[in-house]
């Protein structure tokens, strides 16, 4: 990684040239500041069409101001975080900024002003970098170091939203009058200017109903998420064609061949990929994936490609490394696949939330009482919860922009709702063994495994959005041998 500006001849008493945050460091000739003013090209982007998801932003703004009407709304991007000494992790911005205006530039905040027919929607930003005063080659975070930014025209243009530099914006906060709320927990800046007229409880009731209205799905997010989950398709792929090479080194192989599909045809992973071989399946969040990948042993593979605009999917399969499974593995995956079953056709429109992984729990429960590894009847295993030992987590959630999309939902909305079409959620059963279980046979310790697809509510029924991965175990082996010629 190239440090920022150093002197050609550096000696003891010299300092970088850089100003990272503040701080201007010595070290500039007059001569030198003069000449980097002048002599550069207009670079100004001229007859910009707007983003694709502008028209749907536009109106989801204009349901957030329907739904607080008279107050002043504060919704940030978020800021840079340091990872190590001058360096940064890769920039995220915050869901609800995202989901208010499609844009993902750090520093930035989305501010809807009351007025008397609504709200007046305007995005504070970074302008482009000042060269007659050198922040874009001086300053750590100038142009010239991390790359060219829209200018407020531009971001207009693109975005819809009329855009006004935010090194303006603390101090107007702290003057504002009337009702404010603001979306906590992403600019510690912003949260100070407003610390004086905003509680904790109204700007929680800001955060829950900007996650409720996620909860159906628009067009253009069903159609990203079906993006998100075909590159993830082609992830998957990629994986079983180097299961060789995993073997040769470790679970990071597989990390890593996933990753560089999720970098070329996305944005990044949607979350940590769980490549976990053998029994580290047990291990439901298992993202070190540092262990060995054996023949003979079972992958559960749970990973997502994330799209340019944010939207995740998040599929999981349970593969036989050497391509076959064995009489027990099969019987497990077998009972994980028909709990999927069970769950996936109770998803429809008008059904409960609970339905599906109540469905797929009864499976699961009757399998293990008929393997003699939880005493019957069912129903007693059900009302008791005897069988989460194995089967551990819930079956599902919705899925979105974040893979765990609309977390802050009220629970008589989310889990104790009712489906409706344009809900996406996950079908996710498992059954877990844990290698220090001795409640059951020593053959059943260790195995892990997990099926999980993304599921389009319907107007009459649902969609498997990752149905082009295949799910029943002769169907797997099958697409293994043909990925493996």
């Amino acid at each position: 990684m190239t440090d920022e500006l150093t002197p050609e001849t550096p000696d003891e008493d010299e300092q970088p040239i850089k100003q990272r945050k503040n701080g201007l460091y010595p070290g500039v000739s007059d001569e030198l500041a003069e000449n980097m003013k002048s002599g550069w090209a207009d670079t100004e982007l001229r007859d910009l069409q707007p983003i694709e998801q502008a028209p749907n932003a536009a109106r989801r703004r204009a349901a957030l101001s329907a739904r607080f009407p008279g107050e002043r709304l504060v919704i940030p991007a978020g800021n840079l975080k340091t990872r190590s000494n001058d360096t940064e992790y890769s920039f995220r911005a915050s869901t609800e900024y995202v989901y208010l205006t499609g844009d993902q530039t750090d520093d930035s905040v989305l501010v809807l002003e009351p007025t008397k027919d609504g709200h007046e929607a305007t995005l504070y930003r970074l302008p482009r970098s000042d060269r007659e005063n050198g922040e874009f080659w001086l300053n750590g975070m100038g142009e010239l170091w991390v790359g060219r930014r829209h200018s407020l025209t531009e971001s207009a243009a693109l975005l819809g939203v009329a855009c006004k530099d935010v090194r303006e914006l603390a101090e107007a906060l702290k003057e504002a009058t009337g009702p404010v709320r603001v979306v906590r927990g992403h600019d510690a800046g912003i949260e100070a200017a407003l610390a004086d007229k905003v509680t904790a409880e109204r700007d929680e009731e800001l955060r829950v109903h900007l996650s409720e209205a996620r909860v159906v799905k628009d067009e253009f997010e069903i159609g990203q998420l079906q993006k998100a989950v075909d590159s993830t398709v082609r992830g998957f792929e990629d994986v079983v064609k180097v299961l060789d090479k995993a073997e040769a080194t470790s679970e990071r192989y597989i990390e890593g061949t996933f990753f560089l599909r999720a970098r070329v045809e996305g944005n990044d992973v949607g979350y940590g990929s769980i490549c976990a071989a053998g029994p580290h399946a047990t291990t439901l969040h298992w993202v070190r994936n540092d262990g060995p990948v054996r023949s003979g042993d079972l992958l559960l593979l749970d990973a997502g490609v994330e799209t340019d605009t944010l939207y995740t999917a998040d599929v999981t399969r349970t593969l036989p490394i050497n391509g076959r499974f064995s009489d027990l593995q099969r019987k497990i995956y077998d009972a994980v696949f028909e709990a999927q079953e069970a769950g996936i056709a109770a998803v429809k429109p008008g059904a409960a939330y609970r339905d599906f992984h109540d469905a797929a729990q009864r499976v699961l429960a009757e399998r293990l009482v008929e393997w003699g590894l939880v005493e019957g009847p069912v129903e007693r295993v059900l009302e008791l919860g005897l069988q989460r030992r194995w089967t551990l987590h819930g079956t599902g959630h919705m899925l979105g922009l974040d893979v765990h999309d609309c977390a802050a939902a009220r629970t008589e909305t989310y889990v104790n709702g009712t489906l409706e079409p344009g809900m996406v959620l996950t079908v996710e059963p498992g059954l877990y063994f844990q290698s220090d279980d001795l409640t059951v046979p020593e053959e059943y310790r260790g195995i892990g495994v997990r099926i999980e697809d993304d599921i389009l509510v319907t107007d009459d029924g649902n969609r498997n959005l990752s149905a082009a991965l295949p799910r029943r175990s002769d169907e797997v082996e099958a697409w293994m041998a043909g990925l493996k010629k």
